[in-house]
């Protein structure tokens, strides 16, 4: 099996080094360098926690590209930074792995046309945990028959958006079987603004963060005499790796921008 190049934006962070040791891990991938904040000019292997890791640490993603032909660049940063680096990366031929949610429609669109271009293949995941695609479908199934949904997602208090771009793809795959309903009574009035949470096609979602949680979802449906609760819980970050190597093995055989890891695997 040929030896997929990689580079890896963020290192230092949390995802970033479950992903520094899934790519270590996985015999035919090889960590190329990693994109950092800080320490420029060093190898990973100085940071404490990357004992033995030998790849050399850049802070700008121009140079860092210029020094390695890597195939695939695995991107755990945020919505605006990863937004920049994706571009660059699709620009200088290289394939994009994003795990970074809060991309606008305009940007994919941007993005999606760049990768057609390039004829590269890009991937950008909202969430990488396969339990979470299978909730997320298996919500979208039960939309046929339960028009009444609420979307609860529960997340660390680091995390900066909300909602989580996993419950709003949700929503999104959601509203592709059910008919656009307004939930709840029709003279229903929030006493405090945001009790009801945001509302996408007449869904309502509601985000909880607090610290002790990594990453949850429960999607609740309602019919006469009944609820079905469908729910995923991630309790670490290695949780979501077995979802980033499926990616960027995938993003070696397209040539477009896929949203969602939902859409490639089989």
């Amino acid at each position: 099996m040929k030896t997929i190049k990689v580079i890896i934006a963020g290192p230092r962070g949390r995802m970033g080094r479950e992903a520094v040791k899934m790519v270590q891990e996985t015999e035919h991938f090889h960590l190329e360098a990693v994109l950092d904040r800080k320490h420029n000019g060093k190898v990973l292997s100085d940071i404490e926690g990357f004992q033995g890791v030998n790849a050399d640490i850049y802070t700008d993603i121009d140079e860092c590209f210029s020094q390695h032909q890597a195939d695939v660049f695995i991107d755990l940063t945020t919505p605006e930074t990863g937004y920049i680096h994706t571009k660059k990366a699709l620009e200088s031929g290289i394939r994009p792995v994003v795990g970074t949610t809060g991309f606008t429609d305009s940007q994919l669109a941007e993005l999606k046309e760049l990768a057609e271009e390039k004829e590269l293949g890009c991937i950008i995941a909202p969430n990488f945990a396969i339990g979470a695609v299978l909730m997320m479908k298996f919500s979208q199934m039960a939309a046929k028959y339960f028009q009444d949904v609420e979307i609860i997602e529960l997340h660390h208090d680091r995390k900066l958006d909300a909602p989580s771009g996993t419950a709003v793809k949700t929503a999104q795959m959601i509203a592709e079987e059910r008919e656009a309903k307004k939930q709840g009574h029709p003279e229903e009035k929030e006493t405090i603004q945001g009790a009801r949470g945001a509302v996408i096609d007449g869904m309502h979602i509601h985000s909880v963060r607090l610290p002790g949680l990594i990453a949850h979802q429960q999607v609740m449906f309602g019919a006469d005499g009944q609820t079905l609760s469908i729910r995923h819980d991630s309790y670490n970050r290695a949780s979501f790796m077995s979802g980033v190597r499926i990616c960027v093995e995938t993003v070696m055989k397209v040539e477009t921008l896929v949203y969602g890891l939902e859409n490639i695997l089989d």
